[in-house]
């Protein structure tokens, strides 16, 4: 059977250099790079040659680069130290957020009893930026944090203006951009947001690993505690392989920005297309979204809903609802409530987002499916 993923949202497939990069670490490179021996030396070498590289691609300072497990990990870091060291007393954020920082928000508040204002949404799914500084002239301590670009709908927002905005209001400035990192391009020198956070393997690198973006002299305080690692902020031997994989995987994805992004611009299209062919009925969630990323309301009686996704996989094809940490959830989409009716709400919607090892034939499959449903 003939197999389609476009989930790349979710996760992507390993780029092969990426593979064959960090096989070299696993099998010869394996000191801890806290260890003064040579191995340990050497594999120091690689941690800091990866810190540099991942710093290049945006325009940071390899100080400022903080290796974590995952974007989760760095934003739950950033928010609560911002609360608890920084003494923030308010954060300002969204209800589409991802719930890694939608729950940390939440327990926040319950531990420290900061303030916690969410900025209104038009129902294209864009933030509305009146209302951010309407919300920021109340003069309190204050994070903002919004992400880049929507993991369910791939709404983009404005981060250099926001940035502004904070700025303006002497706010610091939080951004999860999970879904932007390797696929859009991000300059820390020309956009003054103050922490940003990413995951390899959303840009083709390994599961397990990530990094933050932490400007300097920003006082924030380790999450836990034990080593000197990461200069003090993220104690715990180091996961050299999945570093190397990660900085070779964004190094990848920079390199071949502008090309891969128009190919897939042009699957998206070509999915847009076949859709009104076939759907005519359907709608697009979100307006001025990431290239790689479709979120549409499919012109199907809501009794469907439950099941389509099974009988997509049945047929080899790989879609989600949204955010693949709800996968297992049955309740609508946080995102897509604040953005449809409750009618839409009801009916079936597919996250289809898509990367440069996808063809028309995936997208093809993917629509002959859905006939037979």
């Amino acid at each position: 059977m003939k197999k389609a993923y476009l989930d790349n949202a979710s996760t992507t497939q390993l780029h092969p250099e990426v593979i064959a990069e960090m096989t070299k670490i696993l099998t010869e490179d394996y000191g801890n790079p806290s260890s003064t021996h040579s191995l340990g030396r050497n594999a120091k070498n690689i941690l800091e040659l990866s810190r540099k590289s991942i710093a290049k691609q945006i325009n940071a300072s390899a100080a400022e680069i903080i290796f974590t497990s995952c974007g989760t990990e760095g934003n739950n870091w950033i928010m609560r130290s911002a609360v608890k060291d920084l003494k923030i007393t308010r954060i300002i954020t969204s209800k589409i957020e991802h719930h890694a920082v939608l729950h940390t928000a939440i327990a926040l508040q319950n531990e420290f009893e900061i303030q916690v204002d969410y900025v209104k949404i038009k129902p294209n799914g864009e933030v509305d930026l009146t209302h951010l500084v309407e919300l920021l002239s109340e003069e309190k301590k204050t994070l903002v944090s919004l992400m880049h670009i929507n993991n369910e709908t791939g709404t983009i927002l404005d981060i250099d203006r926001v940035s502004q905005i904070c700025q303006e209001h002497r706010a610091l400035f939080h951004s999860d951009t999970v879904q932007s990192i390797g696929k859009t391009k991000i300059d820390l020198q020309h956009t003054p947001v103050d922490f940003i956070v990413a995951s390899a393997h959303k840009f083709h690198g390994p599961k397990g690993v990530g990094f933050a973006f932490v400007r300097k002299n920003s006082g924030l305080q380790p999450l836990f505690f034990g080593g000197e690692q990461e200069k003090g902020q993220r104690p715990g031997t180091e996961a050299i392989h999945q570093i190397a994989g990660m900085a070779k995987a964004l190094e990848l994805s920079c390199q071949n920005l502008e090309s891969e992004s128009q190919y897939i611009a042009s699957l998206k299209d070509y999915a847009i297309e076949r859709l009104k062919t076939d759907f005519p009925g359907f709608k697009i969630n979100g307006e001025k979204t990431l290239y790689n990323l479709l979120n549409v309301v499919l012109p199907f009686d809501e009794s469907k809903t439950a099941m389509i996704l099974f009988h997509l996989d049945m047929k080899g094809i790989a879609v989600s609802r949204g955010s693949a940490c709800q996968s297992g959830s049955i309740r609508p989409s946080h995102v897509l409530a604040e953005m449809l009716s409750d009618d839409d709400l009801k009916k079936p919607s597919l996250r289809i987002s898509f990367s440069h090892f996808n063809t028309k034939e995936d997208v093809d499959l993917l629509i002959e499916g859905l006939k037979t449903i």
